[in-house]
């Protein structure tokens, strides 16, 4: 009788993870950090039918349900501060969206070609810039918190491929105050939302070698993270977005990555040519649907970015974005394509 009974609590246990597991959708996301500064220019965007409407509610009217936020350290323009991260999340909130913090540590842009330290953190030592890493980290967190933002994600650092921080941990030569900085943004976010996913990003998606290198040597010396994020970017990469082998590549990777390092690998930036909407939106249709189907569950979100970014005859604006002239064009059907297998 006990073993049929401890049979049946056994199945019930698998049922309710099973259930556990349904119950938590596919992401859908995009980085709208530039929201703010839009509409400080009178910025307006429409949806398909031609109606405005705020991008968060324009997100979600397209199927997304989270959003990612940049924020600077001493803002050089004054936009992707910390106050302006806790509107952005009140509006997701709203809406119902999950929100991912994307914390650049930079006064400005953070990717692989510039990635340099706050100005007002220059001259300290590594002990003091860990202090100043963590306590940005930390406040900035707070903030939300004490304002009622749930934080599910947080990413360390933004493309940190040759390290953050620069000069203080730059990769390769400064690996080891990579890991300290890394860990103690880490440590921090576990402060204020102990479960909030902390995430590693790196770019260039198509490049393993890239990846087992940086994360093998955070492996190695005690680094820390929960999930790995992934920048896919074709145009960036030199690959043709057309070809099959763009997004199998890719999937392939995922797959690799998630069973070496055994955690879950997100696509927190994609961006397509916008001047092609019918070759990106197939891109980006398949790309999301084979990180849903083909990941076996080590894909568990896509985020675009900025796709609202305005490109237009007006303004000189990104070209990788999913909007021509402040409307949405057919690359962001792929995302509400992809929602209505979500519901």
């Amino acid at each position: 009788m006990n073993r049929i009974i401890s049979l049946a609590v056994g199945s019930l246990l698998a049922l309710n993870l099973l259930a556990q597991d349904k119950t938590e959708p596919f992401w859908l996301g995009a980085d709208i950090s530039g929201t703010p500064e839009q509409e400080a220019q009178g910025i307006v965007n429409y949806n398909d039918l031609k109606q405005p409407m705020e991008n968060t509610s324009l997100m979600k009217y397209y199927g997304l349900n989270a959003i990612r936020l940049k924020v600077w350290v001493n803002s050089e323009n004054d936009f992707n501060t910390p106050r302006h991260v806790l509107e952005m999340a009140r509006r997701a909130q709203m809406q119902g969206m999950e929100v991912m913090v994307d914390f650049h540590y930079s006064d400005t842009w953070a990717d692989p070609g510039h990635n340099n330290s706050p100005k007002e953190w220059l001259g300290l030592e590594l002990i003091d810039v860990k202090g100043k890493l963590a306590e940005h980290t930390r406040s900035t967190l707070q903030l939300l918190k004490d304002n009622g933002i749930n934080v599910k994600w947080v990413q360390v650092g933004n493309e940190t491929t040759n390290g953050m921080v620069w000069p203080y941990a730059r990769i390769p030569d400064h690996m080891e105050a990579y890991v300290e900085l890394s860990n103690a943004g880490y440590d921090a976010v576990k402060e204020v939302y102990p479960e909030a996913i902390v995430i590693t990003h790196l770019d260039d998606g198509y490049n393993r070698f890239l990846y087992t290198y940086v994360l093998n040597a955070m492996k190695r010396l005690g680094g820390k993270f929960d999930a790995i994020g992934m920048s896919v970017y074709p145009y960036w990469s030199h690959r043709d977005q057309t070809t099959k082998e763009a997004v199998t590549d890719i999937i392939d990777n995922i797959n690799a990555l998630a069973e070496e390092f055994k955690c879950k690998v997100y696509i927190v930036e994609t961006g397509t040519a916008v001047w092609t909407p019918d070759e990106s939106y197939d891109f980006l249709s398949r790309l999301i649907t084979a990180a849903m189907d083909d990941t076996h569950g080590n894909c568990p979100g896509v985020f675009y970015w900025e796709p609202t970014t305005a490109h237009s005859p007006q303004i000189q604006g990104y070209g990788l974005g999913a909007f021509e002239s402040f409307m949405p064009t057919k690359i962001m059907d792929a995302y509400r394509e992809a929602a209505a297998r979500n519901k």
